[in-house]
């Protein structure tokens, strides 16, 4: 292995052993911490597994959105977060069988709302950066050693974090992880299973792989994958419009969103998919004007067409997204605009079309609003509430005034509601569309599609925003309630990666929540992996809480 040369197998042994290390200190940050049992006396506070997404604090919605691999699946204890940063919190008492150490995340931050390391004794600092907790400020995890028996945590006032209880053997080796402050996923949010709130829905599995992917039979011309969409289910077969993102050969992936097509695909099963015809197909030309102006191609983007089956009529309605499109400015699809069209077939099986644009029900123009931004219109769906019918319409890249109008745009994707006597129209926007709803969530909420639960509840379904490109959002399909469709509730979120492998970086659309008996629901999704260009589609089912869906209506009531 080793030359002749003395300083050259210095410098090789050297370099050898350099990697040795490397590779003990890569194995030890990797490896999850053995826990010791503990009991908490003389106390109701409830423990947590130290997972991500695990609810840190009872009577609050912060989570764990970031944590370091040594304390996966550890035991935390949920502390009262009023009391504990009011100062008001009593001596904390543990059992422990053995001796321990105690791993408390000291929250930096010099604010007398939040435990001072300073005033921790016998701690050792072992993990700068450990964990991201939503709404709260980075978070240092430090190692309290205690004794055998029964032992009181008086550590000191302020707010900190009991993550877990290790052996007093382990070896804890200190490092840097590096985790982003919690704040920048402020405002925080509930997540179902995680909270103090029982879920209304409880994942119970589905596929642990995406259902159409690249190389399946029927994507051969789409070069980006899916995004948006609606799926709905006639009779025994399930019936999905999503945009493809077709793209171009040679050209930067980016441009996939320009180049669309919207499919019909069909399943038995909601996993098999087969795709049957493409309804309609973007021009891909791009503008040569950076406003909004009659000389662009109006259509060389098409988005997130919404099936719609109208009784009256008897035939199925379309609603789907047109852009204009910049190859200069981001966004680069822009300026939306909503058209419906009818099938050509009438009846429930004529929904495969061909369809028949009839025109544009919503576009920017003098009701428009700076909230609606570049990209608005962004997106509609239409849903009935006794003899009206309300619209959630989108708008996303907003300005801060029209004095920012056509290309200085902010970020933010809001939703705000129309109103109608019927499915034709005329939509107006509500309130003169002067604010979008920020109930639900004051920054992202995307494609949302309506349904109602068992008990007459309304619930929207929605894409909940990436943790991903500077953003910092839930990363999760999202849902809100409403008791009159009208108001709406702020949103839970379903992580259903604690029941389905993980496949995806940053989950996008939910298409549907189709009730299949028995309390369950289908939904079909897009979602990314960033180290694909690709975005695939994938499935999982939810089972329903019926005595929880009583008692949100009732709360909504209130």
């Amino acid at each position: 292995m080793f030359s002749k040369n003395k300083k050259y197998n210095i410098k090789l042994k050297t370099a050898f052993l350099m990697l040795i290390a490397l590779c003990i200190q890569a194995k030890a940050q990797t490896t999850t911490w053995k826990p010791a049992s503990f009991e908490i006396v003389k106390s109701n506070y409830k423990t947590f597994k130290t997972t991500q997404y695990a609810h840190v604090f009872s009577g609050s919605k912060h989570n764990i959105v970031r944590l370091a691999p040594e304390l996966q699946g550890l035991t935390g204890i949920e502390l009262p977060l009023d009391k504990y940063k009011n100062g008001a919190n009593a001596p904390l008492q543990l059992k422990f069988k053995e001796p321990v150490q105690v791993l408390v995340g000291v929250f930096h931050d010099e604010n007398s709302e939040y435990l001072q390391a300073d005033k921790l004794q016998n701690a050792k600092l072992i993990l700068e950066n450990g964990v991201t907790i939503t709404g709260l400020p980075s978070v240092n995890v430090y190692a309290v050693s205690f004794p055998k028996g029964t032992q009181t945590l008086n550590l000191g006032k302020g707010l900190f974090a009991v993550l877990g209880v290790v052996k007093a053997s382990e070896k804890l080796e200190p490092r840097n992880a590096n985790f982003p402050d919690g704040i920048l996923w402020n405002p925080t949010f509930i997540v179902e299973g995680f909270s103090d709130e029982k879920p209304l829905f409880e994942i119970i599995g589905g596929e642990n792989k995406p259902v159409i992917d690249e190389g399946m039979s029927g994507t051969e011309e789409i070069q980006g994958g899916f995004e948006g969409g609606r799926v709905v289910k006639v009779g025994d077969t399930y019936h999905m419009f999503p945009t493809e993102r077709a793209g171009e050969k040679g050209v930067d992936y980016y441009y996939d969103r320009v180049k669309t097509k919207i499919g019909h695909w069909t399943s038995k099963d909601a996993i098999h998919w087969k795709r049957e015809s493409t309804i309609y197909r973007a021009s891909g030309v791009y503008a040569v004007t950076e406003d909004d102006n009659p000389m662009n191609d109006r259509r060389a983007a098409i988005w997130s067409y919404m099936p719609v089956f109208n009784e009256k009529a008897n035939k199925w309605y379309g609603y789907y997204l047109a852009y204009t499109v910049s190859k200069e400015i981001e966004p680069n699809h822009s300026f939306g605009r909503i058209w419906r069209c009818e099938s050509t077939v009438e009846g429930i099986d004529g929904i495969g079309g061909p369809y028949k644009d009839i025109g544009i029900i919503m576009e920017p123009g003098l009701d428009s609003q700076p909230w609606e931004g570049r990209q608005g219109v962004a997106s509609f769906f239409p849903y009935q509430v006794g003899d009206k019918y309300f619209g959630f319409y989108s708008g996303a890249y907003p300005f801060n005034s029209w004095a920012d109008y056509p290309k200085k745009s902010g970020k933010g994707w809001f939703v705000a509601l129309a109103e109608s006597k019927s499915l034709e129209g005329p939509w107006l926007r509500m309130n003169k569309g002067l604010e979008p709803i920020k109930t639900i969530h004051p920054l992202f909420v995307e494609n949302p599609i309506v349904s109602q639960l068992p008990n007459g509840m309304y619930i929207a379904i929605f894409d909940g925003g990436p943790d991903g490109w500077g953003h910092h959002l839930p990363n999760m399909i999202g849902y809100s309630l409403s008791a009159d469709g009208l108001n709406w509730a702020g949103a839970h979120y379903l992580p259903i990666e604690t029941k389905v492998d993980k496949w995806w970086d940053i989950m996008r659309t939910p298409l549907c929540l189709i009730s299949e008996g028995n309390d369950v629901y289908t939904i079909v999704y897009n979602a990314i992996d960033l180290k694909r260009r690709f975005h695939p589609t994938g499935m999982v089912k939810v089972k329903l809480n019926k005595d929880v869906m009583e008692l949100k209506l009732k709360e909504l009531k209130k």
